[in-house]
């Protein structure tokens, strides 16, 4: 899972919100060039964007669309749209697996 918020402070009250023992944390990303390089890198299964992020957002789905998108806002794209960091695990256990059965 990849956290990405505007500040460093965002950032952290984000990845705390999300951490759970059942998935693993890519180290998150405050600018758009950081979060796709570890996008690149870390292929998590779940993005979490936090923030004016709407073009990774839209990026991200365009290249790999069954990657699950979690946000604080409306955007295309998005699986899921979040009230607060509070919410995001409740959305990341309640999203579908990627590549699931096909309907």
């Amino acid at each position: 899972m990849l956290c990405v918020a505007p500040t460093d402070e965002e950032l952290a009250a984000l990845k705390r919100a999300a951490v759970s023992a059942e998935w693993e944390l890519a180290p998150g990303a405050t600018d758009e060039m950081s979060a796709m390089a570890q996008i690149d890198v870390e292929r998590p299964h779940v993005l979490i964007a936090f923030g004016p992020f709407s073009r990774l957002v839209e990026l991200t789905h365009d290249r790999f669309p069954d990657m699950r998108i979690i946000t604080d806002r409306e955007q295309e794209g998005a699986s899921a749209i979040a009230d607060g960091p509070s919410s995001v695990r409740d959305l990341v256990k309640g999203l579908p697996s990627p590549g699931g059965p096909v309907t």
